[in-house]
């Protein structure tokens, strides 16, 4: 992934919204009224969208090998990559659209294998007004990759791994994303809680849902990263 771009974009996304913080280098052009930062001005961390409820427990699994996992009103088979059946939920079209806006989607259909912590729909409405529009522009590329990747890690976690890697580390796990920043992962009411390096938080609302290419975790929260630091690429 590229690093986070250094123009006058990251300004645009700290006026429309607040809990996405950028810092960029002091810009020359006579025409930037708000005030700039350089490179080494002090890190502004993104609070979490809003209070995000904890859920019921849900599993994709099923006691029944042969019964099919929904997600969003649609069949999530085993057999089709993440982005497939990502595809066919009524309730992941925002991240859908921002997949294919940051080209990911070609990269999240290989082999992998990816853990994805999905965010629903709703989830992404918590987000201040604007904020999705602006990261779907073209020139937010970067920005919008980088959040995206924050919700990738490489290899295939179920949430029995994840709760197993939270006891080893006495109720904290860091999972390591393809954006180069951790989630830390804990368990609240029963729940897996994640929260990202710029301190959005979700709970994973339904887990293993599977794909050919990894697993699937819903979650009710968007984990926007410090953005002020670069993204690598998933591995293709």
């Amino acid at each position: 992934m590229s690093r986070i771009s250094k123009l006058p974009l990251a300004l645009s996304l700290m006026a429309g919204a607040a809990a996405l913080a950028a810092c960029s280098e002091t810009m020359a052009d006579g025409d930037m009224s708000s005030a700039s930062t350089t490179s080494t001005s002090t890190q502004t961390t993104t609070p979490a969208p809003s209070p995000t409820p904890t859920p019921t427990p849900s599993t994709g699994t099923s006691a029944d090998a042969s019964a099919e996992v929904m997600v969003g009103g649609a069949p999530m088979v085993a057999t089709q990559t993440i982005v497939a059946n990502a595809a066919k939920a009524n309730n992941l079209t925002t991240l859908v659209k921002a997949v294919q806006a940051a080209g990911l989607a070609d990269t999240l259909s290989g082999a992998g294998p990816f853990t994805v912590f999905a965010p629903t729909d709703q989830a992404f409405g918590l987000l201040p007004a604007g904020t999705v529009d602006s990261l779907m522009a073209p020139a937010a590329k970067q920005q919008l990759t980088t959040v995206l990747t924050h919700h990738v890690v490489s290899g295939r976690l179920d949430a029995a791994a994840i709760q197993s890697q939270i006891e080893a580390g006495g109720g904290t796990a860091q999972l390591s994303t393809v954006s180069g920043q951790p989630l830390t992962a804990t368990i609240v009411n029963g729940n897996v809680q994640l929260r990202s390096t710029g301190g959005s938080v979700g709970f994973v609302e339904q887990a293993d849902v599977p794909a050919s290419n990894g697993v699937v975790h819903i979650i009710n929260g968007v984990l926007v990263p410090r953005l002020n630091q670069g993204a690598a690429a998933p591995a293709q």
